[in-house]
């Protein structure tokens, strides 16, 4: 019974029963006796659809969830001498001393953090590089694991949704003005801009990191956009930061920025800035992370580009995402998942009622 009952626990609706019926056996439903689970779950559904229809507000998941719960586990160190914990440590010491030396991705993941915009640039050129061809490979492995694969698509979803925007505003005769408040070295948005050359776009982009900001008025200058887009220096979630934007955008971009920060206070404040940037009508585009394969993996032998400390991340379920993204005056279109179910991208309209709540 010990994974049907962690199956249960892991449930992320309030509201459910556990029955347990002693010499049952797999197929429930069919036993000898089987009028009494089937009674039990007659009576739950009924109930459940006598009902209204209630959508539980998930604004507190990073205080009491799974998702929560997992996190808080993930981030407490394991006993140093148990199997995982050298299994993990073998491994934290593969990637710094072989794989570190070899290969420019993980090279470059050590350096700079393995969720630094610095890696994310390098996965999205997705060019296997390092000492020799040994190194090569090794590279080439790194980049095709399930979540670097998963970022290249969420690269091509954000790609495909802005494309949608755009082309929406032309039509509309609007403007395109595109904010991004993290945007890393800025390639998916300028890859974008530069694939849609009948749309004139114009933009700005930011960044916490002055080494991103660098590197990204670097990828402006190369794609011949410096006339028409701008990179500076900005703090995602400090309201006085969004103060300074002309809050002419028709377009905002948050993308890889959340999945980041486990609490959700300082994700409301980001956005709501982001809603005083972005004029009624406008549109934002979004990323989620609601599962991730390798989620332990990453929190035990990964480093963050946060002082170097453990990549830990606390999951939200689309739901959680969305409602906080509805929470701060936006409709939510249209989204695009992966095969994978790991990486989401949506794009939501800011209310024109909500300019003036």
């Amino acid at each position: 019974q010990g994974t049907q009952r962690l199956f249960f626990e892991q449930l992320g609706s309030p509201v459910k029963e556990m029955h347990v019926y002693p010499g049952f056996f797999h197929d429930t439903f069919n036993e000898r006796d089987n009028h009494l689970p089937l009674g039990a779950a007659r009576r739950f559904i009924l109930e459940m659809f006598s009902q209204p229809r209630h959508e539980p507000s998930l604004l507190g998941a990073d205080r009491n969830s799974a998702t929560q719960r997992e996190y808080e586990n993930l981030a407490n160190p394991l006993p140093p001498f148990s199997f995982k914990g050298i299994q993990h440590a073998l491994t934290r010491f593969a990637l710094r001393v072989i794989g570190a030396r070899l290969s420019k991705g993980i090279r470059l993941g050590v350096e700079t953090g393995f969720d630094s915009g610095a890696t994310l640039d390098y996965v999205y050129r997705n060019q296997a590089e390092g000492l020799t061809a040994l190194g090569r490979l090794i590279d080439r492995n790194y980049l095709n694991a399930i979540g670097w694969r998963g970022i290249r698509l969420r690269k091509l979803y954000l790609e495909t949704l802005l494309h949608r925007a755009m082309a929406d505003l032309r039509a509309a005769g609007q403007p395109v003005h595109i904010v991004d408040i993290a945007a890393g070295h800025g390639r998916y948005v300028l890859d974008a801009v530069r694939a849609r050359t009948d749309i004139p776009a114009t933009g700005l982009l930011r960044d916490f990191s002055e080494h991103n900001v660098a590197a990204g008025r670097q990828l402006i200058a190369e794609y011949g956009l410096a006339a028409r887009f701008a990179f500076e220096r900005g703090d995602a979630f400090d309201p006085t930061s969004f103060a300074t934007l002309s809050r002419t955008a028709t377009i905002g971009i948050v993308s890889g920025l959340y999945e980041l920060f486990p609490e959700n206070a300082p994700v409301r404040v980001s956005l709501a800035g982001l809603a005083t940037a972005v004029a009624p009508g406008g549109y934002l585009l979004y990323t989620g992370q609601p599962w991730h394969p390798q989620l332990e993996f990453i929190a035990r032998t990964l480093t963050s580009h946060r002082g170097g400390g453990a990549w830990v991340m606390r999951r939200r379920t689309q739901q959680e995402m969305d409602q906080l993204v509805a929470g701060a005056g936006f409709e939510k279109l249209a989204q695009e998942t992966d095969p994978w179910g790991i990486f989401t991208v949506s794009l939501a309209r800011r209310r024109v009622e909500a300019a003036h709540g």
